[in-house]
């Protein structure tokens, strides 16, 4: 299902000047648009990077970072607004960095993400700006970069990794733009609280890890009290980049690999420990969990067990008995349930039961 205050911005990047820049956040997904030879895509998710390049799109992979674009170098910018505060704030400041004079920034969002105040915001700092209810709740505003010098918007450092929380064993280093970024999930630390009593249902101690979705390391940190290797893998830049800041702040043995939920990993794990994210941009990705539970299956070695925490509304039993043969719910409380998926049916399996 595409996004309506996407479609406000479809104009501009189909008819765009050379060169041209789209800064596409997770709220794209559902949209679709034939690549435009001036225009570039950057984006923090992996996933969307790949499709685009699938279809013909030049596309970059980073945590927004446009420290390789030069001041006044860049003739139009293209932003629905992201989640975030301060990664809204960071694209906006950084977008009048990179604009010419006579640039232009298109900006677009829906009232309940706040864009109007981004909107006032943004046309502050470039000194005017053209502002638009286009449809029901959505806003799009154009502003042009001038000689004139504003003041830039509050973006909490963006770019820094900083220690941004911490629990009794360790500090954990994150920034803006990784879910959670400035604390300690509270279904993942119920996923440690058990993690040992869990790990019993192995016939011996795991021998390789994967940490799927890792964000910032949390669970891979927590997992190396085992000794034994790990993987960590997610799609946005940013939690890798906080990632491997942790693994090498305690030197673990581990990796991180950036791919979408495990895609283009080969090897198999005695142990997959998983927090799947729910929300994608301002709404729930309904087939996220079907991919997280598929890639388990694919990458869970014969023995092996599986440990999925999840809030208690989510069927995920339900949706994994296609999968795998075990499957119990090992802890609850008012929140969360972990639960143990093990036995994974092969896929040709599924279709002739």
């Amino acid at each position: 299902m595409s996004d309506p205050s996407f479609e406000l911005l479809r104009p501009w990047l189909q008819n765009a000047p050379e060169p041209t820049l789209w800064l596409a956040d997770e709220n794209l997904i559902g949209s679709r648009l034939h690549p435009t030879p001036s225009v570039t895509m950057i984006s923090n998710r992996l996933d969307l990077v790949d499709a685009a390049r699938a279809i013909g799109w030049r596309a970059d992979w980073s945590d927004f970072d446009l420290s390789g674009r030069a001041d006044g170098s860049v003739a139009r910018i293209v932003y629905r607004v992201s989640k975030e505060k301060p990664l809204v704030h960071h694209c906006i400041n950084e977008a009048w960095r990179v604009l010419r004079t006579g640039g232009e920034l298109i900006l677009s969002g829906d009232k309940s993400e706040g864009v109007k105040g981004y909107l006032d915001r943004a046309k502050k700092l470039f000194g005017d700006g053209e502002l638009e209810k286009v449809s029901g709740n959505c806003w799009r505003g154009r502003f042009i970069r001038t000689e004139q010098t504003g003041t830039r918007l509050d973006d909490r450092e963006y770019e820094q990794l900083r220690p941004a929380c911490r629990d009794q064993e360790h500090t954990f280093w994150s920034k803006p733009g990784v879910f959670g970024w400035d604390k300690v999930d509270k279904g993942s630390a119920f996923l440690i609280d058990h993690l040992d009593d869990f790990v019993a249902a192995l016939a011996a101690p795991p021998d390789r890890i994967l940490d799927l979705g890792c964000g910032y390391g949390y669970l891979t940190l927590k997992a190396a009290r085992f000794g034994a290797p790990i993987v960590a893998t997610d799609n946005n830049a940013a939690a890798v980049a906080a990632c491997r800041r942790n693994i090498a702040e305690y030197a673990i043995d581990a990796e991180v690999v950036p791919a979408s939920c495990g895609e283009g990993i080969k090897q198999r794990f005695a142990l997959i420990l998983c927090n799947p994210p729910f929300h994608a941009g301002f709404s729930v990705e309904d087939d996220l969990t079907e991919r997280f539970l598929d890639a388990t299956a694919r990458l869970l070695e014969t023995g092996g067990i599986a440990g999925f925490v999840v809030n208690r509304h989510i069927m995920l039993e339900r949706r994994a008995a296609g999968r795998f043969r075990r499957i119990e719910t090992l802890a609850e409380n008012g929140s969360f349930k972990l639960v143990l998926l093990a036995d994974a049916i092969c896929p040709e399996s599924r279709l002739f039961p």
